[in-house]
């Protein structure tokens, strides 16, 4: 019996989860249009331990959503992951944030693409098939017309998340599909966490980053 926690943070969904042998026993995420997670993730932790019935003690790992994603977000959830692997002494399991996005939607043909935005026109994006399997590796792309061009020839492709939304005025081919309100969660976390708990593929906990993919970019206030 494997008890583990898992943290997403990577966008404006501050959510937690608790999965008991890859199942989801318990889960608290907000997603309110802005960043909540400093004031919010510890909260959610605890109270998802409560729920459940179990102590800190009880946890066989904790899992974090590595990236892509906001930069703020993901340094406030792999810190957390990292004190509490330290404070407990248990292993450190990093989850693909687009991985875990694709795994929220259900297709029985096409392509899944997985999209975050990451300012203007460009987005952080994967394309995955119909079972989960990566076509096309996590990528910075910068929509044009003619982005995903050689799936959207083939077969419905399916876009979804936060960079989604910007998308639809320009990939208006007829394959593709959009798929509304969709944010990264913890709660696909529980069985990707879980495999690669099992498979003993962990982090090392000193030295993990998260995935940012782009440079920091600090910008100065108009104001």
């Amino acid at each position: 019996m494997a008890y583990i926690l898992n943290i997403e943070t990577a966008t404006k969904n501050c959510s937690v989860s608790l999965a008991k042998d890859g199942k989801i026993v318990a889960i608290k995420e907000l997603n309110e249009g802005g960043f909540s997670h400093a004031e919010k993730l510890h909260q959610f932790i605890s109270e998802v331990l409560t729920e459940a019935n179990i102590t800190f003690s009880n946890l066989k790992a904790i899992a974090v959503s590595k990236g892509p994603g906001s930069y703020t977000g993901l340094r406030i959830g792999v810190s957390a992951a990292k004190g509490l692997c330290f404070a407990l002494d248990i292993p450190l399991i990093s989850v693909n944030t687009l991985q875990s996005l694709a795994e929220s939607v259900t297709i029985s043909d096409g392509y899944k693409i997985p999209m975050l935005d990451a300012r203007r026109m460009e987005v952080y994006s994967a394309v995955y098939d119909e079972q989960n399997n990566l076509k096309e590796a996590v990528s910075a792309t910068i929509i044009s017309e003619d982005s995903f061009l050689q799936f959207l020839e083939k077969n419905k492709v399916y876009f979804f998340g936060d960079g989604a939304d910007k998308c639809k005025a320009i990939l208006n081919h007829k394959n593709a599909v959009f798929i509304d309100h969709k944010f990264p969660s913890a709660n696909e976390m529980g069985k990707l966490s879980y495999l690669k708990y099992k498979k003993s593929d962990i982090e090392n906990v000193a030295y993990f980053e998260p995935f940012y993919l782009k440079d920091f970019m600090v910008t100065t206030s108009k104001k």
